[in-house]
């Protein structure tokens, strides 16, 4: 069990101005900020990104969707860091999600779900290493 997991702001919660209040809500809940930046994926990074997903029919469009504008990468470090976060931002599908998550606040379908999760440890390492170097995590 790792204390670390990634996220990412996707570009519906940017164009929608929610990146303060969802970063205000990390802190709230107790997640340190190891590593922030914002940035903007090209489909091919985003592509790279998502390739776990390659075969699946939504592919494509994820790569459009998170290539489509501004997104904002974080490391965040809390006890179980990623079933605590996975809880706060609940379900993919916001309209299952529970009240009070992130997803519930602020996304706006299974598609554009306003946040980017983790779902292990391994895929927590992994992310965050994707866009922070070492000397870039505090």
């Amino acid at each position: 069990m790792s204390n670390r997991t990634f996220t990412m702001i996707k570009p519906d919660a940017m164009r929608n101005g929610h990146a303060g209040a969802i970063i205000d809500r990390f802190i709230k809940e107790g997640f340190r900020i190891v590593a922030l930046k914002q940035t903007k994926l090209s489909a091919e990074k985003a592509g790279e990104f998502y390739a776990v997903h390659k075969e699946r029919p939504f592919y494509g469009e994820l790569v459009d969707f998170m290539s489509s504008g501004v997104i904002v990468a974080a490391i965040l470090e809390k006890e179980n860091a990623v079933a605590a976060f996975r809880e706060l931002i609940g379900a993919t599908n916001p309209s299952q999600a529970a009240e009070g998550t992130i997803r519930k606040l602020y996304a706006t379908s299974v598609g554009e779900n306003a946040v980017h999760g983790s779902d292990s440890d391994e895929n927590a390492k992994i992310e965050g290493s994707f866009f922070f170097s070492g000397l870039e995590q505090f």
